[in-house]
């Protein structure tokens, strides 16, 4: 016989992951009382392991013209920046044949509108959210350089500036021998770079783990390793069944990343399902080398990011559709330390620390969801940020809030609306 769901919660957050407690923290401080749980540990997704930038010059999407091409190109190239394994996976070639629709000049710039909007926003936010809750995580105002060796990629990486311009982002075009004498940790040979001075940088673990400290202390109750089982809506609210018991809730907030289109099978929702597929995605921590770059670096033509904060050094990127595949490739670690010994006179740290990977929650149109799902009343996502979940971590969780709590946006919820899927 079922145990009895324990005392209703409010607002129940599934996912411990940077959006679903920054949706925690907005939450809770808008007044809601929240809880969250988690079939891991706190932060132990995709936030874990990324490079820690925080981007609204990453606006433009991975759907652009020509990507399609591109990435067909690359299916028998394991280590290429972007693979996809060639396998039997129907739901992902649906998902890719719909992407293939989207490489177009207009859906592109739709896209990149509404994702340099929620990653200005986050990225003010989060610096406003670091003095005020002293979240301890070696954020730095750093900017962020893309750098290029080949003067025709060069070229090619400054035809989306005018767009990044017109959207408020800050952009500086840089002589490669320039560049070169101002940064000391590259090798001869950079051909030019493209510099963001409103980027910015943290350590992503300790910053999920912030995030947490801060929820709490506001009186939101985790539940760490207590995976869902299933959802059930009557008239009452919402019983979410656990391993460790069922839970009553009046308002439910998927933020389960790479996760929910599994969870959206369960509970009907096609759309949701054929929406997302998890994108995995790889890096190496180190102790620092004696050389480290200024500020964060994309190793454009290799597509490598750089990060190094005071506490360590990280290569990372790739984008890898292979499902939910749970092996370390090392062909595709190793791609990480080949692309950065092109650029770097020391690519790699003395030690390794961490060799990870991680799956991230990639949307059609590469913009996230977030708001009420259409026909489920108390139901509500946070999910589908692809690369820039930590980057528009904070920007989402206010938004959410603000829906839910009947505020005024900060920003136009319009194009993050869940129902734009649903049909």
């Amino acid at each position: 016989m079922a145990s009895a769901p324990e005392p209703i919660c409010d607002v129940l957050i599934i996912g411990a992951g940077v959006s679903g407690l920054a949706c925690a923290l907005a939450l809770a401080e808008a007044g809601r009382g929240v809880r969250v749980i988690d079939a891991g540990r706190v932060g132990g997704g995709s936030s874990h392991g990324n490079c820690g930038t925080i981007t609204p010059s990453h606006a433009p999407p991975l759907a652009a013209p020509g990507m399609a091409l591109r990435a067909l190109s690359m299916m028998l190239t394991p280590d290429a920046p972007l693979y996809i394994r060639p396998r039997v996976d129907p739901a992902l070639w649906r998902w890719l044949w719909a992407l293939r629709g989207r490489c177009n000049p207009r859906h592109w710039q739709e896209s990149a509108r509404a994702k340099a909007a929620l990653l200005r926003d986050s990225r003010d936010r989060l610096e406003a959210w670091i003095e005020r809750y002293a979240l301890d995580c070696e954020f730095a105002p750093s900017g962020e350089d893309y750098v290029f060796r080949d003067p025709r990629a060069f070229e090619r990486g400054q035809h989306e500036l005018a767009l990044l311009r017109e959207l408020g982002i800050g952009v500086d075009v840089l002589d490669g021998r320039a560049y070169e004498a101002a940064e000391p940790a590259m090798r001869p040979g950079v051909a030019g770079a493209i510099r963001f001075d409103g980027d910015a940088a943290l350590r992503p673990d300790r910053y999920v783990a912030e995030l947490a400290r801060a929820a709490r202390e506001r009186g939101v109750a985790i539940d760490e390793h207590r995976p869902l089982v299933a959802l059930a809506q009557d008239a009452n609210g919402t019983v979410v069944d656990t391993t460790s018991g069922p839970l009553r809730a009046r308002d439910v907030v998927v933020a389960a990343g790479a996760w929910s289109p599994r969870l959206a099978r369960t509970q009907g929702l096609g759309w949701l399902a054929r929406t997302i597929q998890p994108g995995k995605g790889y890096s190496i921590t180190y102790d620092p080398p004696s050389r480290v770059p200024r500020r964060p670096l994309v190793l454009r033509e290799r597509a490598v990011c750089v990060t190094a904060w005071a506490s360590g050094y990280r290569l990372g990127s790739t984008m890898e559709f292979s499902g939910y595949d749970e092996g370390l490739d090392e062909r595709r670690l190793g791609a990480l330390e080949r692309g950065a010994a092109e650029y770097l006179r020391e690519p790699v740290g003395p030690r390794v620390r961490e060799r990870w990977f991680g799956w991230r929650p990639m949307s059609l149109d590469d913009v996230p969801l977030i708001g009420a799902v259409p026909g489920r009343a108390g139901l509500w996502l946070a999910t589908g940020h692809g690369m820039m979940g930590v980057g528009m971590s904070a920007g989402t969780g206010q938004l959410l809030a603000d829906l839910m709590t009947g505020a005024t946006p900060a920003i136009d919820p319009t194009p993050y609306r869940p129902d734009r899927f649903a049909r």
